[in-house]
């Protein structure tokens, strides 16, 4: 029979790992995203000096609306990609996020469920009916669980299905 301290200390090492893994997704994350800022801003600028160097250049009035209308494309290209990576990165979290939520729930499932067939076993006659009903309430939020996490990825998933096709690049009319 597996003692109750060594059922604590399974799971106090598992937090710990949970958190450790946490951390690194937070961190990853944070350095995904501060790479796709600098480059989004060495991008801006580096279009901003084009333009204002054609701009300079130019004499011709028509051009230099030609060059306008051409920079504001261009800014709003580069705006919905990088728009576009920021949901990639946000999306590819809460993806990974979920994944250790529902891990780190199923090891405390199983274990809580370890728990009651133990005292199941070494309960005295006639607490049938109390180890019944402690298995039906485990089994019914099990399930209400699982509901939610379906609904949730379906969520998530018609979520990135808008947003992909709301960001796809259109040809012209």
């Amino acid at each position: 029979m597996v003692n109750l301290a060594e059922q604590m200390s399974e799971l106090n090492n598992a937090a710990v790992l949970s958190a450790a893994r946490l951390s690194k997704l937070s961190l990853d994350s944070a350095e995904r995203l501060l790479a796709l800022q600098l480059a989004f801003a060495k991008s801006a600028l580096g279009d901003a000096t084009r333009s204002a160097r054609a701009a300079a250049g130019t004499q011709d009035p028509q051009q230099l609306l030609a060059l306008r209308t051409k920079a504001a494309e261009t800014a709003m290209t580069q705006w919905l990609e990088y728009s576009r990576s920021l949901y990639e990165v946000a999306s590819d979290a809460q993806s990974e996020l979920a994944k250790l939520a529902e891990e780190r729930l199923a090891d405390v499932q199983r274990s809580v469920t370890d728990t009651v067939e133990q005292a199941a076993k070494s309960a005295p006659a006639g607490s049938d009916v109390a180890v019944a009903a402690m298995k039906s309430s485990l089994a019914a939020a099990t399930a209400a669980f699982d509901s939610f996490s379906k609904a949730a990825r379906h969520a998530a998933s018609f979520t990135d299905a808008s947003v992909k096709a709301a960001t796809a690049p259109r040809g012209r009319k």
